[in-house]
């Protein structure tokens, strides 16, 4: 097999720079966080060389439970696309990339965690020259198995990606802070946070909404428990609660809000013990 040259490889330089601004949105570093994303938006943008390279590698890596005669088909149309691209743009603009990366952040950049890195690297070797006819046969041999395997595997990669990284990090942040390990669906809400600051946030505003209901609907209930009912104070703080919750989405979304919504769980978790 020819040898791989990660920072060469488009889908690995793009997966690594989405870690990083997880990791620095997880270190609280603004600055840094900030300039990743500007290289993501900058040379990943739609139209740009490397996106449409990142497509053809989505393409392989992204698609599953397909049937062998369509992922067979799929591996060769690929293939035929990704020898029109401008090599050299895309060389030029990877360039750009690594240049930015070890100037304004770190070359510890390419050491971040990619889940899925020996994928990407297998297919950045089928879309070179250098491999043998027996190296470019086995290359496709394990494409198409992924193709053609269940999706759950790809599921699985995607949440080891943020739950490696944030979950573990996250975790000792924030056990350190408060003195306690996080609950579960802290963890849920922490991933679907950081991971807001790459998508379009949709999912964490739908699970955030989800989750204020939930509580909401546990506080209700605390009220009627005897030991909350008969003591004034108590029953006081969790209306006071209740009414935070029910004007959450007039105040802006920050990290002040998000801890406010992480001590309440505690706090239903602590009455309820579940």
């Amino acid at each position: 097999m020819p040898k791989h040259n990660k920072k060469r490889n488009t889908a690995f330089l793009y997966e690594t720079l989405v870690r990083e601004v997880i990791k620095q949105t997880i270190a609280k570093d603004s600055e840094k966080r900030d300039k990743a994303i500007a290289v993501l938006k900058e040379h990943f943008a739609k139209g740009t060389a490397l996106h449409k390279e990142l497509e053809l590698y989505k393409a392989l890596s992204r698609t599953q439970q397909m049937n062998v005669h369509s992922a067979e088909k799929l591996i060769q149309e690929v293939k035929k696309d990704h020898k029109k691209l401008d090599t050299k743009k895309i060389f030029n603009e990877q360039s750009a990339v690594i240049g930015k990366i070890n100037k304004s952040l770190s070359n510890k950049v390419y050491s971040n965690f990619v889940p899925n890195y020996k994928n990407l690297a297998t297919l950045a070797q089928l879309f070179g020259d250098d491999a043998t006819a027996k190296s470019r046969v086995l290359l496709e041999e394990y494409v198409l198995k992924r193709l053609t395997s269940s999706s759950r595997i790809l599921k699985e990669e995607k949440e080891k990606a943020v739950s490696k990284l944030v979950v573990k990090t996250f975790v000792n942040k924030f056990n350190t802070q408060y003195g306690s390990k996080l609950l579960e669906e802290q963890k849920t809400l922490l991933n679907k946070y950081v991971m807001s600051f790459i998508n379009n946030g949709v999912e964490f505003k739908f699970y955030l909404n989800e989750e204020i209901t939930r509580l909401k609907e546990k506080l209700n209930e605390s009220v009627k428990i005897s030991e909350i009912k008969e003591d004034k104070q108590m029953t006081e703080k969790m209306k006071m609660i209740i009414g935070y919750l029910e004007n959450f989405n007039k105040q802006p979304l920050n990290k002040e809000s998000l801890q406010q919504i992480l001590k309440i769980q505690t706090l239903i978790q602590e009455i309820f013990g579940k």
